[in-house]
């Protein structure tokens, strides 16, 4: 099933079956299970990250030992980039959010074959700018919008990322536990609840065993965005 996913990865899009197989010959699986780290903040990694199964989160931990989340990655989604381009440390922690499964490229054979497989670079950079489209749009929501707002916009960032939507609706099947959310925010566990109460009541939202659903897309992020 690992395999299948692959050809899905956006990374590997133009790639022929020939093309992609080439490069799987130089990639390693990794399997980890919950909340095991996978990076550590300033590691001297030098590979590049693909999840074929399973959920990630990139944090820092500031000085007071607080953690800031700065994303949740799932499958197809890549990270590690920033090193396979300039051999520096890391500058995020990786952890498996649940048991999770990864593949790796290292820097010395991403070299290799970007000069065979240019396209490869090409998705490369469309991921890195998508990724800081989505951070800067973040970034805004935590600086001037109210608690619920960030809220709001912190569970938009979901949808798009990974909802399921139908006939104007967005299913979330896969949204963090408030703590992590909070986290996120940069806010407390309570004021998640209350948000999302005050977003379930006003009927912008709706829980449906242990999913969060967008009743309307398109009114939530005119009124959130």
């Amino acid at each position: 099933m690992e395999d299948l996913q692959i050809r899905y990865v956006s990374l590997f899009d133009g790639l022929s079956d020939a093309e992609l197989d080439n490069i799987l010959r130089l990639a390693v699986k990794q399997h980890f299970k919950k909340n095991e780290m996978i990076l550590f903040e300033e590691d001297a990694d030098t590979r590049l990250y693909i999840i074929l199964m399973g959920m990630v989160k990139l944090t820092r931990i500031n000085d007071d030992g607080r953690e800031f989340i700065f994303s949740f990655l799932g499958e197809g989604d890549v990270f590690g980039e920033l090193s396979i381009l300039d051999d520096e440390i890391r500058s995020t922690n990786a952890v498996a959010v649940e048991k999770t499964v990864l593949m790796y490229i290292d820097r010395s054979d991403y070299q290799e074959i970007f000069q065979t497989h240019p396209q490869l670079t090409l998705n490369l950079l469309r991921e890195m700018t998508m990724r800081l489209r989505i951070r800067d749009a973040h970034i805004k929501s935590l600086t001037l919008q109210s608690a619920t707002g960030k809220v709001a916009n912190t569970i938009l960032r979901f949808a798009d990322e990974s909802g399921r939507i139908h006939m104007g609706q967005v299913e979330i099947t896969r949204l963090p536990p408030h703590r992590d959310l909070a986290n996120m925010v940069g806010t407390s566990r309570e004021t998640i609840s209350r948000a999302i109460n005050w977003l379930t009541a006003n009927g912008y939202l709706q829980k449906m065993n242990g999913r969060l659903v967008i009743n309307d897309y398109e009114n939530f992020r005119a009124a959130f965005f």
